[in-house]
């Protein structure tokens, strides 16, 4: 007979290779698939590590994949601290990415020097009022912010499209449904000469290590994380938990928004319809990868933006579906969540009542 123990803390151990175990497991079982139609699994595998790493190009490839995932990530990781389960990232990226168009094509005048942090701003502002308003569901009325945020996804998808066909649509171009591109003043400067890396990476990486000292040394931190252990007892000692709620909401948005703007101001220079793959869904599985932790948020980050560039060469050169991809991050948060079992509770086994 099996039964579960509650561990009074998980060794240190444990901590760093339940996510290493996850991610193991999710491709072990994806190999297994491969198997299953009849390709060989060690040169699939090669292939998506030479693809991912295998020559500066592909490095660069990496790093810009994991730009969005590193912020969306960071949403995540800060929202779910709190208990506030914020599943719209993706919803609030795109809110940040017209925010910053909207900004960045013109229709301000500013300085050359102040128009991009301009952009941003309006991007991380666009980003929390999108997480602001489920946050105040909650707060005010109870409402069950994972379906509220979630559903917000498709509101806002709904709204990207309406003003990308309407007052958002570029005149120029030539009846496709994109925005006007930005000004040159607005765009993120690159990284690396001829090739894709942007400014934003950096950006996230210094968010992370923000977040992270913010998080683990300072009062609000230390609120934060209260909070996110036990709602009902930080209330009793004292503390402010709907504010706390309210202000993590909309960090969380602001990342996302943040995201979104890297990725019209970094990347593509103006707004589509389809301009994430699903960033916002993606992030949380890294921020599962990375235990909530901001700098975690980094290694996960590179990861996850790894399984996705090297699974675009390995389905190029094999015609195998871009959508393995997807299939091994979902089954990584899958394996994620049994890992976070393990955490918490030691597996006994225990004599059968004669």
């Amino acid at each position: 007979m099996i039964r579960l123990e509650p561990r009074a803390a998980a060794p240190a151990w444990l901590a760093l290779a339940a996510p290493l175990g996850a991610l193991s497991a999710a491709l072990a079982v994806a190999t297994m698939l491969l198997v299953a139609i009849g390709i060989a699994p060690f040169p699939a595998l090669w292939l998506m590590v030479e693809g991912a790493v295998g020559s500066p190009f592909a490095l660069a490839e990496t790093a810009t994949r994991a730009t969005p995932l590193l912020l969306t990530g960071l949403a995540a990781a800060i929202a779910f601290r709190a208990r506030f389960w914020n599943i719209g990232g993706e919803g609030q990226l795109y809110l940040g990415a017209m925010a910053a168009v909207a900004i960045g094509s013109g229709a301000v005048e500013a300085p050359p020097i102040l128009l991009l942090p301009l952009v941003l701003v309006a991007a991380a502002l666009a980003g929390a009022i999108g997480a602001l308003l489920p946050a105040l569901g909650k707060v005010e009325a109870g409402a069950d912010e994972v379906v509220t945020t979630l559903l917000l996804n498709f509101v806002i998808a709904l709204l990207v499209q309406m003003m990308l066909e309407g007052p958002m649509k570029d005149p120029m171009g030539l009846g496709w449904p994109q925005s006007p591109p930005l000004l040159d003043e607005a765009m993120l400067p690159r990284l690396v000469d001829r090739q894709r890396l942007h400014a934003g990476l950096l950006l996230g990486l210094g968010l992370a290590l923000v977040l992270q000292i913010v998080v683990a040394r300072t009062v609000w931190g230390l609120g934060v994380r209260a909070v996110g252990h036990n709602p009902r007892a930080s209330a009793y000692a004292g503390l402010p938990v709907a504010r706390t709620t309210l202000a993590v909401a909309m960090l969380s948005g602001a990342l996302a928004g943040l995201a979104g703007a890297g990725e019209v101001a970094g990347l593509k220079g103006y707004l589509t319809a389809d301009l994430s793959p699903g960033y916002g869904y993606a992030g949380i599985v890294v921020a599962m990868l990375a235990g909530l932790s901001p700098m975690g948020v980094i290694p996960a980050a590179l990861l996850i933006a790894a399984v996705f560039v090297g699974a675009d060469t390995m389905g190029r050169t094999l015609g195998i579906s871009s959508y393995f991809a997807d299939l091994v991050v979902a089954l990584a948060l899958l394996f994620v969540l049994a890992g976070g079992l393990l955490l918490r509770y030691r597996i006994r086994l225990a004599r059968a009542m004669p």
